[in-house]
């Protein structure tokens, strides 16, 4: 009788329910459900439905049930950052507010003014970046106080969903740490540190390792959906699951996650909270068993996507990618300028940048998408060359992963643009590292070295040079 897994996968476009199992030493994955994500306006803020994106949660549960494929654990994974307050009863306070939102303007001024931004990065090793957990408390703080001070617990969003099916609530390590409030030395919640910002210590739960079984599901939630299993923690930090599936043989390895954000880093076993890594803007996020993902944020294919929307066309990723290997613009913009973070259009914000700096204008489709990904490539071969300086190490590769692997044409350049073998694959790198944690906790795999074994013998990995 096959055991199956059920990674749920949510990302900020769209989330997926993927079953697994072990077949002639193999990963088989089965996707058995895909539903639609994304920010909506409410009452002013930029916001997660996650009503409606635990219902989807439940569906694709059930129809596991309907296909007779009774998973021996689920575990959730979402992007990282945002949270929500629960009062005594458990019940939600407000909105899940999105990282996109304007709320965090100015945010990090109020909390400099607690702790100097060099000493919180020796503390923490993470990245500034405006939308981090610790500025959105401190909007919260200013703004709304009476709902800070009245919460009782804080989740992050997948914590929340793994609480909806257990009742158990906890804050998984990959995360936490991306809260930039979690002591780069202990790996625990940096007491000190909050108690200094005015936060109240009580909202934080305790922080759990990946493979943690966090118990079986509630009464009411294996009615509905028709049968019992553990829940399982992953990675619940969306890149934290995909580099678990980075196919390499050794911690020595460069790698990009792929998707709505480009994560670009590897993996070290102690944080490096130095000064020249702030001022590089590195980050130190947790990882599996306590390793640290070293990797500098690269605004990624989220710029991609906001244009396919806008002028797209019903074109798909694919045809978008093809076309844009067709032009010959050689236009370049700073991807993580913060005017792409969330502009009112995308497409002309490109060409508004492209005008600025006395560059060509993209025009049409194709070579908006060309300036894009031609952009991405130079960012990527920027972020190697900081890391590699950083780490003292030569990488002779960079393993794509994740929804950009597909990316052909900007495989080709980020090879090009790096000097450097790309390793493209596995696509679905989230969901397999999101079961590869469930998969080692029922000890199915070994261990994370077995894992990625298994994981290189399981997927295609194309190359590029």
């Amino acid at each position: 009788m096959e055991k199956y897994y059920l990674a749920i996968d949510i990302g900020a476009s769209s989330g997926r329910h993927i079953l697994s199992h072990m077949e002639n030493g193999k990963i088989v994955l089965e996707e058995i459900h895909r539903f639609p994500n994304g920010m909506v306006e409410k009452q002013g803020q930029k916001i997660w439905d996650v009503d409606v994106l635990f219902g989807e949660i439940k569906t694709g549960m059930k129809k596991c049930k309907e296909l007779g494929k009774i998973p021996v654990s689920v575990g959730i994974d979402t992007w990282a950052v945002d949270f929500v307050l629960l009062d005594g009863e458990g019940k939600r306070i407000g909105n899940a507010v999105a990282y996109r939102d304007g709320r965090t303007k100015n945010m990090d001024e109020k909390v400099y003014g607690f702790i100097d931004e060099k000493e919180l990065y020796r503390r923490t090793g993470i990245q500034k970046q405006l939308f981090n957990t610790i500025y959105q408390l401190m909007a919260l703080k200013e703004k709304n106080p009476d709902v800070l001070q009245s919460s009782e617990k804080l989740l992050m969003i997948p914590d929340y969903f793994h609480f909806l099916l257990t009742g158990n609530a906890v804050t998984e390590y990959t995360n936490a740490t991306t809260t930039q409030l979690v002591n780069a030395e202990t790996n625990d919640w940096d007491w000190e540190l909050i108690e200094r910002l005015g936060y109240p210590k009580s909202v934080f739960q305790k922080i759990q390792m990946p493979g943690t079984e966090l118990g079986s599901l509630k009464d009411d939630i294996a009615e509905e959906v028709g049968y019992t299993c553990k829940v399982v923690i992953p990675a619940t930090h969306d890149t934290g699951s995909a580099v678990m599936a980075v196919p390499v043989e050794n911690d020595s390895a460069l790698y990009i996650s792929s998707g709505t954000w480009s994560l670009m880093g590897t993996e070290l076993l102690k944080a490096d909270c130095s000064e020249q890594g702030r001022q590089h803007n590195l980050t130190n996020e947790g990882g599996y068993q306590y390793r640290f993902r070293y990797l500098k944020n690269i605004m990624g294919l989220w710029m991609i996507q906001s244009v396919k929307k806008e002028i797209g066309g019903g074109l798909g990723f694919g045809e978008i990618c093809e076309a844009a290997s067709r032009c010959g613009i050689t236009s370049i913009v700073d991807c993580n300028a913060d005017r792409f973070l969330a502009p009112a259009n995308m497409a002309e914000e490109v060409k508004a940048a492209c005008m600025e700096s006395g560059q060509k204008e993209p025009e049409g489709l194709a070579e908006v998408a060309a300036v894009i990904y031609n952009s991405l490539a130079e960012c990527y071969a920027a972020a190697a060359k900081e890391i590699e300086e950083m780490t003292g190490m030569n990488y002779e590769c960079i393993h794509i992963i994740g929804g950009g692997a597909n990316a052909d044409y900007l495989n080709r350049l980020t090879a090009k643009a790096t000097g450097k073998k790309v390793c493209a694959g596995p696509v679905e790198a989230t969901a397999i590292g999101n079961l590869a944690a469930q998969m080692i906790a029922d000890g199915a795999l070994k261990d994370l070295k077995d894992a990625r074994k298994c994981i290189r013998a399981s997927f295609p990995i194309k190359e590029y040079s």
